[in-house]
């Protein structure tokens, strides 16, 4: 009889020691970090909640892998560093997820890449908006206690893509095919919701009803929240800058330069270069500048405060734009 537990035989020894290797080690994995984003996953209950927001068309009696199983599996993968779904056919097996979602290393195999990608092509646009709900939702409930006053930091990130996905687009600034998702994270960094995008640059039409059902979610949580939006320039437009005034929210967005708003700082420019030539050991020389005005479609002038910054490389000015904040009756510079 042929026993494939037998040792290798035949292999020398390192350093006076005999080595031997042998073939009974069992099921095997390499991600044991898995068990405790576990941990993790029982606490805030993620997939469970990103399920809900999903309706299964699939009929009950014929379901192996429910929605929630789906779900988690994919989320610990990609947290694992596995982000193709085609990764999911070596996984399905590997005992440190199947214990990760509560099955035993000899249970049944987890779902494999076809499921996933049904999964991934299964939620229409409402189901998507439930899902940045919960997020927001999730992010909330974070808090031992509702905060007085929360920064939202609002910005879009270029993702290539190396397939043919649907939304995928061209972008020439990167040279690549991708996404462009919008995402926000608050002022300390927290994750709040995100939500994927061609990779184009949002406009004002289309950043407006995002922030309109973020503003509501967050404030179905939070009624009396103080909100603090930042942005870059190209959020500093009249849709975004109308719909913050209406509804209390306070911004800080950057301004876009143009001629009129260069004549505002060319004075600044030239004193902050002629002093930093006089110390230039002194190293770089920052100054600031206040002023208000507009774009011609701006429905009223804005404060604006641009920052003149000069060093061995020259000078960097930034309009940190435009800036109305107004907690609890004081003013803050930015």
């Amino acid at each position: 009889m042929i026993d494939l537990m037998l040792p290798l035989p035949g292999l020398s020894s390192v350093s006076g020691k005999t080595v031997v290797a042998k073939f009974d080690g069992g099921l095997l994995s390499s991600d044991g970090g898995i068990l405790v984003l576990r941990e993790v996953e029982q606490r805030l209950r993620v997939a469970d909640r990103l399920a809900a927001c999903i309706r299964d068309p699939r009929s009950p009696d014929q379901i192996t892998h429910s929605l929630a199983d789906i779900i988690g599996f994919r989320l610990l993968m990609i947290a694992a560093g596995y982000e193709d779904g085609n990764d999911a056919s070596s996984l399905r097996s590997d005992p440190m997820f199947k214990m990760a979602l509560d099955l035993s290393p000899s249970d049944r195999e987890l779902c494999s890449q076809s499921t996933i990608s049904r999964l991934e092509n299964l939620p229409d646009a409402r189901s998507l908006l439930r899902v940045g709900r919960a997020m927001v939702d999730l992010y909330c409930e974070s808090f031992r206690q509702v905060p007085r006053r929360i920064t939202l930091d609002i910005d879009d990130t270029f993702d290539a893509v190396h397939g043919g996905q649907q939304l995928r687009l061209f972008n020439a600034h990167y040279d690549e095919y991708g996404f462009q998702p919008i995402v926000v994270f608050d002022g300390e960094g927290r994750f709040i919701t995100a939500v994927l995008r061609p990779a184009k640059r949002p406009g004002g039409k289309e950043i407006r009803p995002f922030l309109r059902r973020l503003l509501r979610a967050i404030r179905a949580n939070w009624p009396g929240v103080q909100i603090l939006l930042r942005g870059d320039s190209h959020y500093c437009c009249p849709e975004v800058l109308n719909w913050c005034r209406a509804n209390g929210v306070d911004y800080i967005l950057g301004v876009a330069p143009t001629t009129t708003l260069r004549r505002h700082i060319e004075g600044l420019e030239a004193s902050t270069k002629a002093r930093f030539e006089i110390a230039p050991k002194d190293g770089k020389l920052r100054r600031f500048k206040e002023f208000f005005d507009g774009a011609a479609s701006w429905s009223r002038v804005e404060r604006i405060i641009a920052r003149v910054e000069v060093g061995a490389e020259g000078p960097d000015t930034r309009s940190h734009g435009e800036v109305r904040v107004k907690w609890s009756g004081s003013s803050v510079h930015q």
